[in-house]
C-alpha cells in the first residue's frame, strides 16, 4: 500500500473532492485526520474511513479562525504521534461580481481562507514534518488558468497560492518535505451538474447538451470525477513522487494544457 501508516491530515473534507482524497488514502493505509467546519460532514467521514480498517478521527476547524490550525495538529499528534501528509483542500469561492462593483473586503475574505488559512496550517504542520519529511498538497483550480468575470477574488488568491507553494518547495526541500499542487479544471459531481442545469436554461437547451459540449472540449471527452483527481493527490502525497516538489499539475482531461 502507498501509505500504509501513515498519518495525513485532510482539510475541507465535504462530500466532493476531501471525501475521495480520505478514501482513497484510506484505501492505501493512511491513517487520516480530517477537518470541517461542521461536525455532522466529519462524523459520517469518519465512519467511513474506520469502515475501511483505518484509523481516523475528526475536528471541527475553520482554517481562517486564531487557534484552529494548531488544534487541529495537536489532535493530529496526540492520536497519530506524527504528520506524514497534508492536503490543504478548504477553501472560500468567490462573490461572482465584477470587480468594480465588488469590495475589497470580500476578496480579503476568500485571500483569509485560500492563502492565509493555508499557509497557517502548512506552517503548523511543517515542524512535524523536519525529522522524516513529508508531502504537502495544495488543492488549487481551473480559475488561475481560464479567466472568468465574477471570479477574480478566487482566482488570484489561488494564484497566490500557487507561487506560495513554489516558494515552500524551494526552501522546504532541505527537509525531504515535498510541495506540490493539483489543478483540477471541472469535477464532475452535484455542483458543476447545478451548475451545468444553469447554463442550460440560459441557453434555451438541455443539461446533456451543455455536458456533451463541455466534455467535447477536452482531450479525452471527459469530465473528472473528484474520485479521480483524487488519485493525482494520491500519487503527489506517496512515493510514488519522492522526486517531485514544486510543482503544479493540471488534472481536467486534457481541456486546456499549461
Amino acid at each position: 500500500m502507498l501509505l500504509e501508516d501513515r498519518t495525513a491530515i485532510v482539510s475541507g473534507i465535504g462530500p466532493g473532492m476531501g471525501r475521495d482524497i480520505s478514501l482513497a488514502f484510506a484505501r492505501e493505509g493512511a491513517n487520516l485526520v480530517l477537518a470541517a467546519r461542521t461536525a455532522g460532514s466529519l462524523e459520517s467521514l469518519v465512519a467511513e474511513v474506520r469502515a475501511t480498517g483505518r484509523r481516523a478521527i475528526g475536528v471541527v476547524t475553520d482554517i481562517a479562525r486564531d487557534g484552529d490550525a494548531e488544534r487541529l495538529v495537536d489532535a493530529a499528534v496526540g492520536e497519530f504521534g506524527r504528520v506524514d501528509v497534508l492536503v490543504n483542500n478548504a477553501f472560500k469561492g468567490p462573490s461572482f461580481k465584477r470587480f468594480e462593483d465588488d469590495a475589497l473586503s470580500s476578496w480579503r475574505a476568500v485571500f483569509d481562507v485560500n492563502v492565509f488559512g493555508a499557509l497557517r496550517l502548512t506552517q503548523v504542520v511543517v515542524p512535524h514534518m523536519k525529522e522524516r519529511g513529508g508531502s504537502i498538497v495544495f488543492i488549487n483550480t481551473m480559475s488561475t488558468r481560464i479567466i472568468e468575470e465574477g471570479a477574480g477574488s478566487y482566482a488570484a488568491s489561488k494564484g497566490a497560492l500557487l507561487t506560495a507553494a513554489q516558494t515552500l518547495a524551494r526552501e522546504l526541500g532541505r527537509y525531504r518535505i515535498r510541495v506540490n499542487s493539483v489543478v483540477p479544471g471541472y469535477i464532475w459531481g452535484k455542483p458543476v451538474e447545478g451548475y451545468f442545469r444553469m447554463l442550460a436554461a440560459q441557453r434555451g437547451t438541455t443539461p446533456e447538451a451543455v455536458h456533451a459540449e463541455i466534455a467535447g472540449q477536452t482531450a479525452l471527452n471527459h469530465i473528472p470525477t473528484s474520485a479521480e483527481i483524487a488519485d493525482a493527490v494520491l500519487f503527489f502525497a506517496s512515493d510514488l513522487s519522492r522526486v517531485v516538489t514544486g510543482q503544479a499539475l493540471d488534472v481536467n482531461g486534457g481541456h486546456f494544457f499549461h
